[in-house]
This record gives structure tokens, C-alpha cells and sequence, in this order.
């Protein structure tokens, strides 16, 4: 195949696979495919939900077309997979998206055609798990008929710095030949550059560590921030502190949910454990930043009963829902592990986030949150997000919604030391 041959499907039109689509679609025909005709319609339209792509943007794409039916991919060739890798809820890898995925491409995979998987997988699932898939619903011989190769996504939702075509990009291929093809694809769109890694394996390790890493050091600085508060000092005047010394990684305390931090991690575990090899580190990290959200309620009703405040029947507002700020992404929100651990006190939560789709919310969580906050009406304010419209309401504006005794807790720092009664 040569560059001038090239039409590219795209697999998910999500969050990964739509800033992708467009890029390519301002350098070469690609089909973008999606099995939600929603989200088809939406796109054509000229509109991204997802605020990743902007109306301008997407209309720049000019080689570009959406499509919900199948058939529509038999005159492509080159295949990107970006489609969701969750786990379920025994914290276990569901490669469901990805397996169907996979089983779709093989009905209109020809003799010739790569395949490029993007979603975040554990060292071998490509080999393992998606190339027999391909193999038998296609009836073709991988590494003879067809090709594949990996190439993880580096998508940061909500981030308009850090784009996919100036995010430095890993490729791999399943030949040598292969992967200095893919890696000729990839550098049409990103400016950043590409490196080229030995092997799929080693692309697919190298991605599935990067958010393990992150995993592991927030891990340590939400329990630094515990032990801090037993001891009365201030978390963030500590790091603040600590961050005077060129090499302190300035990492701090929080909620670690999203679909990739508080997700890829145990791909990395599950792997291992069926090698025989039980992680010590990364599992304890897991276990105690999945524990945040439990150990903020506790904090917050100690500071309630101080306060003199009925915890039962009390009525709290979180400020926020997404797993990040400036961002409609509820996907992994721990936030919810809050607004459980709040309802096992029979506290009255109202969740408040004007970034979010109420709809996704109530599908998702089956939260519906409120669109309007009255004015002292609560007994307590979690800040659990950073969104700009929080920040500028400030220390005035949010306690303005409590009642005349209530507690303000800032998760994200956003208000002074001062300003706020309770901080991690």
C-alpha cells in the first residue's frame, strides 16, 4: 500500500477517535464510523457534544464522512480502533467494545488492509485477544493477508493545549514494514512527531505504565494528605513548600477517577496476575485513591457534628460532577462515590455541574441534577470540580448558598486556605 492509496476508517467517534478523524479528514479521505446513529447525526450536523471539536474545526475536515452502516468501510484500508476499554465492576478488563470492534472490521477486511488499535489494552491483548478475532470472522491470515499494529491514544478531554497533532505520538506495527508505514500515516497529522516503538507489545506496555505512574504518585500524595490532617497541617502549604526543590513532581491530592488513570492500571494488574505475579504497589495505589471518596464524607461529617449541624436529613450541594474540570466528561467520576457515601448518612445530595449533559447523567449514574442553586439552602458545599464558573464565584458566591451555620469543603484548592473550612 502507498500513502496515495490511503482511506482510513476510524472505529468510535468518541473522545479519542473524533479529534483523530478530523485531523486526517483535512489530509486524506477518511470514514468515520460510530454505532450510535445519534452521534452520527450530531457530527453531521456540524456539532461535537464532547466539546473536543469545535463546529469551525470540523467543518475544515473536508474528506471526512460519518457513517452508522457497516458497509460503508468495505472501501477503506487502513483501520483505526478507538473504542472504549472499561472494566467491569469486579475492577476486570472488559474488552467487550473492543472484540466487537474487532469482529465488525473482520466482515469487511480485505487482503492488504492494516488494522490500528488505539484503546488502552494490557501488554498482548492485541495479538492475544483482537487479532484471532479479525482472523476468524475475516477467514484471512494475519502477518500474510493483513496487517496490524498499535498506536496509543493520548487524549487529555477538555485540554486545549495539548491536542492530539502536538502530543508526540508512539506507533508500532506488526512487521517492521508495517510499522514504518503506520508510522509515515501517523506523521501526516501529528506535528509533534512519532516514535517508533520495537514492537506491539512494548507500544501497548508503554501506555498502559504512563497512567499507572500517575496512579501510583497521586496515590502517595492523597495519603501524605491524610496523615497531614490528623496532624493539622495544611496539604497544599506543604507541596508548596516541597515544590521549591527543582526535582519535587508537583503532583496533589484528589479524586482519581476518568477513563484513563483510575481505569488502565488494572489492564496493567490483570495481566500480571495471570503471569503468575501479584502487584503490590500498584493494587494498594488503586485501593486507596478508590477510598478518596469515602474518606471526604467522613471528613465532612466530623466537621458537620463539630459544627453542630443534623447530619441526617442535612442537605448537601456538590459543585460538580465531571471527572475533571472545564469538561462534560462523566465517564469514571468518583465524584459519585461521594454522593453515595453522603446518601448511606440519608443526607439530601444536589449535584450542580453547567458543563455536564443532564441526560448522560441520569442514563450513566442515574443522577439528575439540578440546574438552578437557591441561595442559603444548604448545609453543606463540596467543590468537587474545578470548573472556571466555580472559581469565579469564589469564597462569596459559594457560601452565599449555605445556610446562615453550614461547611464549605474545597477538593481542588480553588478558594485560599482561608476561605474554606475543610481541604484535603
Amino acid at each position: 500500500m502507498q500513502l496515495a492509496e490511503l482511506k482510513i476508517a476510524i472505529i468510535g467517534l468518541g473522545y479519542v477517535g473524533l479529534p483523530l478523524a478530523v485531523e486526517f479528514g483535512k489530509k486524506t479521505p477518511v470514514v468515520g464510523f460510530d454505532i450510535h446513529q445519534r452521534r452520527i447525526d450530531e457530527l453531521r450536523s456540524g456539532q461535537d457534544l464532547t466539546l473536543e471539536v469545535s463546529p469551525e474545526e470540523l467543518s475544515q475536515a473536508t474528506q471526512l464522512t460519518y457513517t452508522a452502516n457497516l458497509e460503508d468501510l468495505k472501501s477503506c484500508n487502513f483501520f483505526i480502533v478507538t473504542v472504549p476499554t472499561p472494566i467491569d465492576d469486579y475492577k476486570q478488563p472488559d474488552l467487550t467494545p473492543l472484540i466487537k470492534a474487532s469482529t465488525s472490521i473482520g466482515k469487511v477486511l480485505k487482503k492488504g488492509d492494516i488494522v490500528v488499535y488505539e484503546s488502552t489494552v494490557y501488554p498482548g491483548a492485541t495479538e492475544e485477544t483482537c487479532i484471532p478475532v479479525l482472523e476468524q470472522v475475516s477467514g484471512l491470515k494475519f502477518n500474510k493477508d493483513f496487517f496490524a499494529g498499535y498506536s496509543p491514544e493520548r487524549i487529555n478531554p477538555g485540554d486545549k493545549l495539548h491536542r492530539v497533532t502536538n502530543i508526540l505520538k508512539i506507533t508500532s506495527g506488526s512487521t517492521p514494514e508495517v510499522a514504518e508505514f503506520i508510522d509515515q500515516v501517523y506523521n501526516l497529522v501529528i506535528e509533534a512527531g512519532t516514535h517508533k516503538a520495537e514492537s506491539i507489545k512494548v507500544a501497548e506496555a508503554a501506555k498502559v505504565i504512563e497512567n499507572t505512574q500517575r496512579d501510583v504518585n497521586i496515590a502517595l500524595i492523597n495519603e501524605l494528605a491524610v496523615i497531614f490532617n490528623k496532624m493539622g497541617i495544611d496539604t497544599e502549604s506543604v507541596l508548596k513548600a516541597a515544590g521549591t526543590k527543582w526535582n519535587f513532581l508537583p503532583f496533589r491530592p484528589g479524586l482519581v477517577g476518568g477513563h484513563c488513570i483510575g481505569v488502565d492500571p488494572y489492564y496493567l494488574t490483570h495481566k500480571a496476575q495471570s503471569i503468575g505475579y501479584h502487584p503490590e504497589i500498584i493494587l494498594a495505589g488503586r485501593r486507596l485513591n478508590d477510598s478518596m471518596g469515602a474518606y471526604v464524607v467522613t471528613q465532612l461529617v466530623k466537621k458537620m457534628i463539630k459544627q453542630k449541624i443534623q447530619v441526617e436529613g442535612a442537605k448537601v450541594l456538590l459543585l460538580g460532577l465531571s471527572f475533571k474540570e472545564n469538561c462534560p466528561d462523566i465517564r469514571n467520576t468518583k465524584v459519585v462515590d461521594i454522593i453515595k457515601e453522603l446518601q448511606e448518612y440519608n443526607i439530601e445530595v444536589d449535584v450542580y455541574d453547567p458543563w455536564i449533559s443532564a441526560e448522560e447523567a441520569q442514563l450513566e449514574y442515574g443522577i439528575t441534577p439540578v440546574t438552578v442553586v437557591n441561595k442559603a439552602c444548604y448545609d453543606a458545599m463540596i467543590l468537587a470540580v474545578a470548573h472556571n464558573q466555580f472559581k469565579e464565584m469564589g469564597e462569596t458566591g459559594i457560601r452565599a448558598l449555605g445556610k446562615e451555620i453550614h461547611v464549605l469543603y474545597d477538593l481542588k484548592y480553588v478558594l485560599d486556605q482561608s476561605e474554606s473550612d475543610l481541604r484535603l
